[in-house]
């Protein structure tokens, strides 16, 4: 009973066993997630994102023992309780626009893995499994910020 709850909600309640991009299709459940965040105060949110990813280490250990070991695909919580990351803290990020672009950047660096991103699973267990998107959500938040503050610029200058 506790393993399939587990597996139910690691897999992203069964989108991470879609036969193609489950990731991506997991991680689509960290899009509200973000949303619902976002409406805290900014120390509110670390606190939230800290208890999630405290959570998210076990729950994608299990996961992975339960499927055979190793970052396998079907575990998707580690996409969906990292992404908010990308967004926390940026008050624009509650535009829709903003927190669809803030997505797309991080599932190109999850997806495309640029270092240390590409060394981190190596770690193993659930920490790794996690870390990975840790890193990817901080490098789309990164770029996000940048933007924003670019955007922001060259609008005030208009």
């Amino acid at each position: 009973m506790i393993e399939s709850a587990v597996l139910l909600v690691a897999t992203g309640f069964g989108l991470g066993w879609l036969p193609w991009a489950p990731g991506t299709f997991g991680s689509l459940i960290g899009l509200p997630l973000a949303w619902w965040l976002l409406g805290y105060p900014l120390w509110r949110q670390v606190l939230i994102m800290a208890v999630l990813l405290a959570v998210a280490v076990p729950l994608c250990h299990w996961a992975s023992l339960w499927l055979g070991g190793g970052d396998a695909p079907q575990i998707v919580a580690d996409e969906y309780l990292a992404f908010p990351i990308a967004v926390i803290g940026l008050a624009m990020a509650r535009c829709p626009w903003v927190i669809g672009v803030a997505f797309v950047i991080y599932r190109l660096f999850d997806v495309t893995k640029p270092p240390p991103i590409n060394h981190i699973e190596a770690i193993g267990g659930g920490l790794g499994i996690v870390l990975d998107d840790v890193m990817a959500a901080i490098y789309a938040w990164i770029v996000l910020a940048i933007g924003i503050a670019l955007w922001r610029r060259c609008h005030a200058r208009a």
